[in-house]
């Protein structure tokens, strides 16, 4: 029997009829709905014809998170009174509830891209309801694309609808365009805005320090259970607590001991038993309920009883660091967007309160949206399904985001190493295998190769660890974590045998032979090895470049280049060779602490990682000098070294001299005055009068080596060499001889001046402007300032003693005006030498008035 005064509380129902014409008219539409208006639960509902006056239709309906799907199954049946696997039914990974009867499907959109990728057309479905499109989860974006390419040239009846709470609805409406080329599609708003509720601001006391990485302070936990308790004082009703992460679920929990309340933990990894005792609801007269939960309650749940949300105020995001392939989580500011789903939670029953963790004063800081999943994350993954669609690049699919090139050349790497694509980027026939597994490339990869190597069940069971990490207290060694799940009862591995169950029927259905190539006499060793073998070897084959040799002081160093640490006490700090599975290195990290990894030997690592083996010489500027190597190296990871002596290739040593001569600079040839001098002069003339005078900075003069250093460089091999090569010889290979203009360097930058008294007196060119440094007398007559280059110099004028008494670029004024000053303050310690009145007209002398009197 329906529950029609249920639907009537839902305020989505009045956009209904709107929706309804929008897709009989355009075929698309993007629903904005606020949270809690019923959006999830009674669209489908009159999009299938159960409800209203609709035609009959069966509708696919596809959320972001495995909990999502099964709470919005079971509140629709139960919305029409059924059970689940009727008329509305599920489907997740490793888990299906549904019959011939089922016209609502609900998926995640992980599963709705594998049906996708199998059966284009989606064949029998006449709608498909994309929900909580504002989370920019990769899934969602990626399947949205594909469906406009399905519309626009396999099914253009197919509706399509993108439905969000917060998201910037005239932008998907913009991207919906590409199914007809028209208009935007129409945007139907619910106006509903549930039972309202109030938001109070919590702000944290002073000395909170920023979280990083995984680490939130412990003060922030405290503030936060602090405010459940006085939540729960001041309201009526069940109190739902976002926290970034598991631990700090944990954590929390621990702090709200003895609280009169039951304290539930709600995340991903929970136990079945756990996530449906919270959707359930409290017993009638049962004490009162706090549910501490990740992002997983943000949207398309309704926990009931809650009329309290309180809000850390922090997310998690991913990261990628796609130089050494390692992955990490990120803990942010929660976005506007996510902060309006999470109060959203408290009003679903009746008006709620809701308490952010931070100042008022923040609000306006927070980024409106949460970080788009293809801007930050792994896209291995998506770059196997776009290859596998037909459209390597992305470029053609209707994406809000376009992936980020560098990232998209990473995952492009990691296909190609895996065999999933050509070198065209185009999907090979076993990256379709791969990409009907359900599983990331690379743990497709080990699974089949593994599969060959150690046989289909121990491989499936090891590619189920790697796929979703063990609990933190199954400690860090992976072969230890198999051996707890396999006895374990808690909810992990309750999910991991099935998860090993299914992995092992698809290793089965889309199974291979080995990968070509590949050394039989390796699959022997491991087939007769232990769990730690087979641990080690198919984590290895899933992330070769992780496979890391123990170095000194207890860390490690990985194929990528990636240090590695092991935390104090770990059973695996003295292992020789380790296959890591899960790392993380936050900004402030100069390595990667393991969290998970297991026992691999040499010769396994050498086998996993053998495509990023490497033997040859190696020549480079180390330590101040050239250091020539043979080497056989596992990528970053030296496993020989022979030092190659006089023979070296010299080509390579060239380099290597030339890369001494960036990094250390010009400074290693040897330079005597005359050759600093002339460099001077030339960089003068350079910056006067440009082309054909050679720029001779260190930059312009190590990239024109082979102009002016040979045949010198190519004959040496080592610093000692270039410090005996004259640079001033050398320079002078640059001046410009073709045009003629080399003969005019004295002329345009002379060495010398000749000065009245007669003397030549050299001319400083390392400053921003020639310089002459002169005795004052000697310049007595002059009145035009000398010039070189038609640059006038700066004259330093001495005093007798050769101490600077005045500076000047204009003889003529500074004997009107300057000269008066400097021979009231000199001649009287100067006695024996001329100060005329009028020096412009006296004759210039190097000598005493006594002297110059004589040789009258």
């Amino acid at each position: 029997m329906i529950r029609n005064d249920a639907l009537d509380l839902l305020p989505v129902r009045h956009a209904v009829p709107e929706l309804l014409t929008a897709l009989a008219e355009r075929g698309t539409a993007v629903l904005h709905a606020p949270p809690g208006t019923g959006k999830t639960t009674l669209v489908p509902l009159a999009l299938a014809g159960l409800i209203g006056d609709g035609p009959t239709r069966r509708v696919l309906v596809a959320e972001p998170r495995r909990m999502a799907v099964r709470a919005a199954a079971r509140r629709m049946a139960w919305l029409l009174g059924e059970e689940v696997g009727g008329t509305v039914g599920f489907s997740v990974r490793g888990e299906r509830r549904v019959s011939a009867a089922t016209r609502v499907e609900v998926v995640t959109t992980g599963l709705l891209l594998q049906r996708l990728q199998r059966d284009p057309e989606l064949a029998g479905v006449d709608v498909v309801l994309l929900d909580e499109c504002h989370e920019r989860h990769l899934d969602a974006d990626t399947a949205l694309a594909f469906l406009v390419d399905v519309r626009a040239a396999l099914r253009p009846e197919l509706k399509l609808i993108a439905a969000s709470a917060t998201s910037d609805a005239e932008a998907w409406a913009r991207l919906l365009t590409a199914v007809d080329g028209g208009d935007p599609a129409p945007i139907v708003r619910s106006e509903g805005e549930g039972h309202g509720y109030e938001v109070r601001f919590a702000a944290p006391p002073a000395g909170i320090r920023p979280a990083h990485g995984t680490w939130v302070d412990p003060a922030l936990l405290r503030h936060v259970a602090a405010t459940v308790r006085l939540a729960m004082e001041r309201h009526e009703g069940d109190v739902l607590c976002f926290l970034p992460g598991t631990g700090e679920i944990a954590r929390t929990a621990g702090l709200l001991a003895g609280l009169d309340a039951e304290v539930l933990q709600l995340h991903g990894r929970a136990p079945a038993a756990v996530q449906d005792a919270v959707l359930r609801g409290a017993e009638p007269g049962g004490r009162r309920r706090v549910v501490l939960s990740t992002s997983v309650a943000e949207s398309s749940l309704t926990v009931p009883g809650v009329r309290i949300v309180v809000d850390s105020g922090l997310a998690r995001e991913p990261r990628m660091d796609h130089a050494r392939g390692l992955g990490s989580l990120a803990t942010v500011p929660v976005s506007v967007a996510a902060a309006t789903q999470r109060s959203g939670r408290s009003m679903r029953e009746a008006f709620g309160t809701v308490y952010r963790c931070w100042a008022e004063a923040e609000e306006g800081n927070r980024v409106r949206f949460p970080s788009p999943e293809i801007r930050i994350a792994d896209l291995a993954d998506f770059a196997l399904r776009v290859a596998c669609w037909g459209d390597p690049t992305a470029e053609g699919l209707a994406l809000l985001d376009a992936p980020p090139t560098g990232a998209m050349a990473a995952a492009r790497s990691v296909l190609a190493a895996v065999g999933a694509v050509d070198e065209d980027g185009k999907a090979t026939e076993r990256g379709g295998r791969l990409s009907r597994l359900g599983l990331h490339p690379r743990l497709g990869r080990a699974l089949l190769d593994g599969a060959a190597e150690v046989g289909v069940r121990r491989a499936a069971e090891v590619v189920a660890l790697l796929s979703e990490e063990p609990p933190r207290e199954y400690g860090d060694d992976l072969t230890a974590a198999w051996r707890s799940a396999r006895r374990g009862a808690d909810g992990y591995a309750a999910h991991w045998k099935a998860e090993a169950r299914r992995l092992e029927r698809s290793a089965g259905s889309v199974g291979e032979a080995a990968e070509p190539g590949r050394d039989a006499k390796a699959g022997a060793v491991s087939r007769a090895g232990g769990e730690d073998a087979v641990a080690g070897l198919v984590t290895a084959l899933a992330f070769p470049e992780r496979v890391a040799r123990a170095r000194e002081q207890g860390g490690y160093l990985m194929v990528s280049g990636s240090g590695a640490r092991i935390d104090e006490g770990s059973g695996l700090r003295s292992t020789p060779w380790l296959a890591v599975a899960v790392a993380d290195r936050t900004a402030r990290d100069a390595t990667a602490r393991v969290r998970l990894a297991a026992v691999v030997d040499e010769g396994t690592a050498r086998w996993a990682a053998g495509h990023l083996r490497a033997t040859g010489e190696e020549v480079h500027w180390e330590d101040g000098d050239v250091v020539a190597r043979s080497v056989d190296r596992l990528g970053a990871v030296e496993l020989t070294v022979r030092p190659l002596g006089s023979g070296a290739e010299p080509a390579l040593v060239r380099e290597a001299l030339l890369d001494g001569l960036r990094r250390e600079g010009l400074g290693l040839l040897r330079w005597s005055r005359d050759a600093s001098e002339l460099r001077e002069r030339l960089a003068f003339l350079y910056g006067e009068l440009g082309d054909p005078w050679p720029d001779v900075a260190d930059g312009a003069l190590v990239d024109r080596a082979e102009e002016w250093l040979e045949p010198e460089l190519s004959r040496a091999s080592r610093r000692a060499d270039l410090g005996r090569i004259d640079a001033g010889q050398a320079l002078r290979r640059l001046l410009p001889w073709a045009t003629g203009e080399a003969g005019r360097l004295d002329e345009l930058a002379p060495e010398r001046i000749e000065v009245p008294s007669g003397s030549r007196i050299r001319v400083e060119y390392g400053g921003g402007r020639p310089v002459l440094s002169v005795k004052l007398q000697e310049m007595f007559g002059l009145a035009e300032t000398p010039r070189v280059a038609g640059v006038p110099v700066l004259v330093h004028l001495l005093s007798p003693a050769g101490r600077p008494a005045a500076v000047t670029a204009d003889l003529a004024s500074f004997w009107r005006e300057g000269y008066r000053a400097v021979r009231a303050e000199l001649r009287g310690r100067y006695p024996k030498h001329p100060w005329p009145e009028d020096p412009s007209a006296a004759e210039p002398t190097r000598h005493t008035s006594a002297r110059l009197r004589r040789e009258r």
